[in-house]
């Protein structure tokens, strides 16, 4: 029997599309994080041992992953 009425009670509870883009806007705006670029010349360094790719091949690698 309280079922109905609690299913009641949170749709009346139901905010407004504009309060609903505010609090979106809000969330972006001051907690959303950061997207950080990956540091893709450090994981190549660190993935493959020295040598094994020259500077040349490595700046085509990183061309390639930056477009």
């Amino acid at each position: 029997m309280n079922a109905g009425y609690e299913l009641h009670m949170a749709r009346g509870l139901s905010a407004s599309c504009e309060a609903r883009q505010m609090m979106a806007d809000w969330l972006r705006f001051t907690h959303a994080p950061k997207a950080r670029k990956p540091d893709y010349r450090a994981m190549l360094v660190q993935r493959y041992p020295e040598g094994l790719i020259n500077d040349a091949e490595l700046e085509a690698l990183l061309g390639l992953l930056y477009e």
